[in-house]
């Protein structure tokens, strides 16, 4: 089965979930992150409210973060190596391309 983007996504590389007695918590992250956090949504805003809601922090404060796309292997991409999956996979644009990045507004 070919691998293909499924939605936005934002890694949070600094960022440790814990509960509310302040335990660290294992998170369901993508097979290929080893730290931090991943929010998904149907657009990176979406991924970046989940954050700020969740952790009180504005992005600034956020520490290193990369914008990227989840994938159907359960892997967390960036922008260029999800376009190359894009472009493989045959998926539809729904924007044209304007870079060799991809973006949330050419998935739906």
């Amino acid at each position: 089965m070919k691998e293909r983007i499924l939605c936005a996504a934002i890694w949070y590389k600094d960022l440790v979930p814990e509960n509310k007695k302040g335990l660290q918590l294992n998170s369901p992250n993508p097979v290929n992150v080893d730290r931090g956090i991943v929010f998904c949504g149907h657009r990176h805003v979406q991924c970046l409210a989940q954050m700020i809601v969740l952790f009180g922090k504005y992005q600034s404060e956020a520490g290193e973060e990369v914008q990227g796309f989840l994938t159907s292997k359960n892997r967390f991409v960036d922008r260029y190596e999800a376009l190359k999956i894009f472009k493989k996979a045959r998926q539809k644009l729904n924007e044209p391309l304007y870079s060799k990045q991809l973006f949330s507004e050419n998935l739906y």
